[in-house]
C-alpha cells in the first residue's frame, strides 16, 4: 500500500456502512480520502473514528450520485482541490424494498429508475470522471465496484429484482471497461468485488435479517486494502466474498 501514500482516493456512499467502513480504512492507510454522500454530516463525523493522526486525510463532500449535475460539479471540485483521482470506489448502491414484484405496476416506474440511476449510471459516470483524471495525468489508478453475489446469481428474493438486474449490470461493466483499458493500453485497474449478506442498515431494516450468516463492512474494507495492495502487474478482476455458513 505504501505507493499509494498521499494519493487520492474516492469513495462513493461514505455515510454508512461498507462504504464508512473502506474510507475509515482507506485514510489510515495514508490515502487523501474524500467520503461522497447524501448525508455528508455522516462522513465528517468517521474522523472521530480513526485515529487522530489520521484524521486530516478524511474529507466530506455532499453528492447524490444518481444526478450527473452532482457528479460533474463535485468532481471537478475533487480535481480542482486535490489535484485528481487515483482510486474510485464506487460503492453507493441503494435497494427498494416497496418494490415487490416486477409485475406489480400499482408503484409506478421510479423505485426502478432509482436503483438504475444509482447502481449503474451513478458508477459509470462516476467511473468516466475518475478515468479522465487519470488519463489526463498519466496516472495508473484503480477503480474498484462494490457489486453482490446478486450481480452473478439471481437470489430468491421478491425485492430484489431490479437490484440484482443493476448489479448483473455492474459485472458487464466490470469487462467492459477492462477491455476498453486494455484497447487503450492503460494500466489502470478495475475490480469487482462480490460480497454476500453483509451487515449493514439495508439489511438491519429487513424482519428476518437474523436468519443469515454475515459478513462484516471492515471485512469488504480488508478487501479492498487487499486489491490496491496488489503489485502493478497484477488486477484482481473478481473477487467474492462470503460468510461461512452462507446457503445461496
Amino acid at each position: 500500500m505504501e505507493r499509494w501514500n498521499g494519493r487520492v482516493a474516492v469513495v462513493t456512499g461514505a455515510s454508512s456502512g461498507i462504504g464508512a467502513a473502506i474510507a475509515k480504512e482507506l485514510a489510515q492507510a495514508g490515502l487523501v480520502t474524500v467520503g461522497l454522500a447524501r448525508r455528508v454530516e455522516r462522513v465528517d463525523a468517521l474522523r472521530d473514528q480513526i485515529p487522530k493522526q489520521f484524521s486530516a486525510n478524511l474529507h466530506a463532500i455532499k453528492c447524490d450520485v444518481s444526478k450527473e449535475e452532482d457528479i460533474g460539479r463535485v468532481f471537478q471540485e475533487i480535481v480542482d482541490e486535490f489535484g485528481g483521482i487515483d482510486v474510485l470506489i464506487n460503492n453507493a448502491g441503494i435497494v427498494r424494498d416497496s418494490m415487490r414484484l416486477l409485475s406489480e405496476d400499482s408503484q409506478g416506474t421510479q423505485p426502478l429508475r432509482d436503483i438504475l440511476d444509482t447502481n449503474v449510471l451513478g458508477l459509470t459516470l462516476c467511473s468516466r470522471k475518475a478515468c479522465n483524471s487519470m488519463r489526463d495525468r498519466s496516472v495508473d489508478g484503480h477503480i474498484i465496484h462494490i457489486n453482490s453475489i446478486a450481480g452473478h446469481r439471481v437470489l430468491n428474493f421478491p425485492h430484489m429484482n431490479m437490484y440484482s438486474a443493476s448489479k448483473f449490470a455492474v459485472t458487464a461493466l466490470t469487462e467492459t471497461m477492462r477491455n476498453e483499458l486494455r484497447e487503450m493500453k492503460s494500466k489502470v485497474k478495475v475490480t469487482s468485488i462480490s460480497p454476500g449478506v453483509v451487515k449493514t442498515e439495508i439489511i438491519d431494516a429487513m424482519d428476518n435479517h437474523k436468519a443469515f450468516p454475515m459478513l462484516e463492512p471492515k471485512d469488504i474494507a480488508d478487501a479492498v486494502l487487499y486489491v490496491l495492495g496488489t503489485p502493478a502487474h497484477v488486477q484482481v478482476h473478481e473477487l467474492t466474498i462470503k460468510p461461512v455458513g452462507e446457503d445461496f
